[in-house]
């Protein structure tokens, strides 16, 4: 309020000056000025009432030719009123008002000569101070102006002013930060929860911890996939502690100038002494973090100053006590070794995605506020949902919500949260299809998936066939498991590569090998990673149990530039040969399953094409029309390779 006053009182003061000095130069009649009052006037009223005009050669033939009476100069001789005998008009005296080149002697001379009444008045002035003012008045606007707009842009973000604030931190400060966000309102990642509010305890009953010598770490590293939850984990212990709090991003450390980072670590870590016991959160701080000499070409990289100054200022020499850091990264492989290790970030808390479970109850924080019909089940959408995040939990409800509004309902039912985890996982709905052929092939693609993943032993359950177009799928057939798996045996990645084998299978089997389309790309690709992860690093051919190849981490430079494969030529040919074995092996028992179960394949097509979409249970309740197998002898993949 004080620095708006400031401003307001410097934009008027020019425009004051200014008003108070014309005031004063047209109010007391400058030099400038016509005089309204001659010295000789006459009881019939001032002679400057004249309103006509005369030119100065008309001025002077009237002087000659004796018709001016009186002559009254004014302005320093360069205006005067005279008064002449008009004989057109009975003689009758006029008062003409007349514009004089200056006032010469030869002029004065020729009126005294002639005997004519004249009169110099002298020009009315407001002394010689408020001369001076006037002939300063643009200057002092002009420099006024200026001062303004200096000041005005320094104060500007990227103005001249801020040239000396490029060191200043930019981490949003609060004493007690308002998130508006609880513990309670942080679902699905109980473990996480019970980290973090040890540091929340820490900061509020410290002696706790102190009387049995116990240290809080001095760094919490949250590392998980995107929208899992980390900056909402940091929003609820700002929320929480009530003590200040800093928050910034690791970008805002790093700018083109050598050295700016490094002094904005110091400068945050100055202001976070002062106001200790204190919590700093930085979010996506690999931006900062990255290993050090990444760069290759070496040099003064800004990166590593910055990375180097926040190394010293969390665990140096000095020491930072009462400061706690909250970072979070989604690539926590990239960040540096220094980092990391205790006394920094020793601490490492995992926030991943949610189960059944968590997404359950993140699922009930997000449909709080959501008007949702009788026969919606929060539980069943759970389990329909497995490896969503919280993110995708809410943007799945916001969806259905949207969805609900367009339709003009007034609660959210079982059709729109379809729609919506169809539109979150594979995209927007596309035009239908209209071509009878293409629909038909894509039908017995479709079914194809589904029909080998429903009767081959150890598959997820089919969630969903549909031939409704979404994204760059024309059509989509959806596997849902019953439960979590942690770990995945043999037989069921077999059983997942004949699943996806299942639509190329069956346009083979109908349509015959010299019309099979482009449709299974996508599905040969997945095979083929697949059946390579079980060679080389599953150990799940007859290769052995030998790891062949790296894991499928994502390369980062400066550190797996050089990386290079163990593996000879000779045990790259029969890695080839292995993979090429599961591949034909599984496509074989394929085809088989797929020609077998023709009949019944034919009608789930014919049901599919009228319908559009079948749902899981009505798909497997055709299928046990056709073949009444029990579970514990439907087909099971072949485990050797022979």
């Amino acid at each position: 309020m004080k620095q708006r006053w400031r401003l307001i009182a410097l934009w008027f003061l020019p425009i004051g000056v200014a008003l108070f000095l014309a005031w004063q130069v047209l109010g007391n009649g400058g030099g400038a000025r016509f005089s309204p009052q001659p010295a000789s006037s006459s009881a019939a009223g001032p002679r400057n009432t004249a309103v006509a005009r005369m030119s100065y050669g008309r001025f002077l033939d009237y002087v000659e030719a004796g018709r001016v009476t009186a002559v009254d100069v004014y302005d320093g001789g360069r205006t005067a009123v005279v008064e002449a005998v008009d004989p057109d008009l009975d003689n009758r005296v006029q008062r003409l008002r007349v514009d004089l080149p200056g006032l010469a002697p030869e002029l004065i001379n020729n009126l005294k000569e002639r005997g004519i009444s004249f009169d110099i008045h002298p020009p009315r002035t407001g002394g010689p101070a408020l001369g001076i003012l006037g002939n300063l008045l643009f200057p002092l606007l002009l420099i006024g102006s200026l001062i303004f707009l200096a000041r005005r842009s320094s104060s500007m973000p990227g103005g001249p002013g801020q040239a000396m604030q490029f060191g200043k931190t930019k981490a949003r400060f609060a004493m007690e930060a308002e998130t508006g966000v609880k513990f309670d309102d942080v679902a699905g990642v109980e473990e996480a929860k019970e980290d973090l509010e040890e540091v929340v305890t820490f900061l509020k009953q410290p002696e706790r911890f102190t009387s049995v010598g116990a240290k809080i770490p001095r760094g919490v590293l949250l590392i998980g996939p995107p929208g899992t939850g980390k900056t909402l984990l940091a929003k609820a212990i700002a929320g929480e502690a009530g003590v200040p709090f800093f928050s910034l991003s690791g970008s805002e450390f790093v700018e083109m100038f050598v050295g700016v980072g490094a002094s904005r670590v110091r400068d945050l870590f100055k202001r976070a002494k002062e106001n200790s016991p204190c919590l700093i959160f930085i979010d996506e701080i690999d931006a900062v973090g990255r290993q050090r000499g990444a760069g290759i070409g070496g040099g003064n990289d800004e990166r590593e100053q910055t990375l180097n100054q926040l190394l010293t200022e969390m665990d140096g020499f000095e020491g930072n006590t009462g400061i706690i850091i909250i970072a979070a990264t989604n690539r926590a492989d990239v960040l540096d070794s220094a980092l990391l290790r205790p006394g920094r970030f020793d601490r490492q808390v995992s926030v991943d995605p949610p189960d059944i479970r968590g997404r359950l109850s993140i699922l009930n924080v997000h449909a709080r506020n959501k008007k949702l019909a009788e026969d919606v089940s929060l539980e069943a959408i759970a389990r329909r949902t497995p490896g969503f995040t919280g993110a995708d939990l809410a943007n799945l409800l916001n969806e259905a919500a949207i969805l609900t509004a367009r339709r003009r309902k007034e609660a959210t039912s079982l059709a729109e949260i379809d729609d919506a985890v169809d539109r979150v996982i594979a995209g927007m709905e596309g035009k239908p299809l209209t071509d009878g052929r293409s629909k038909r092939l894509i039908a017995y693609h479709e079914v194809g998936h589904a029909l080998v993943g429903t009767l081959v032993k150890h598959h997820d359950p089919v969630q969903k066939v549909t031939l409704i177009p979404r994204g760059q799928a024309q059509g989509l057939t959806w596997f849902a498991p019953d439960e979590e798996q942690m770990l995945v045996s043999r037989v069921q990645l077999r059983s997942r590569i004949m699943g996806a084998l299942g639509g190329r299978a069956a346009e083979a089997v109908v349509f015959g090998h010299a019309e099979v389309t482009t449709g299974a790309g996508g599905d040969i690709q997945q095979v083929a990673g697949m059946a390579r992860q079980m060679v080389t690093r599953f150990g799940m051919s007859e290769l052995g149990p030998v790891s062949l190849e790296g894991g499928s981490q994502e390369v980062f430079l400066g550190r797996d530039l050089m990386t290079r494969s163990d593996v000879s030529d000779a045990i790259s040919k029969r890695i080839d040969e292995q993979i090429r074995s599961i591949v034909d092996t599984c496509y074989r028992d394929t085809i088989d399953l797929v020609a077998t179960n023709r009949a019944c394949m034919d009608r789930l097509v014919e049901l599919l094409i009228e319908k559009e979409s079948l749902d899981g249970d009505e798909f497997r309740r055709v299928v046990s029309e056709f073949t009444e197998i029990p579970d514990k002898e439907r087909y099971s993949p072949l485990v050797e390779a022979s």
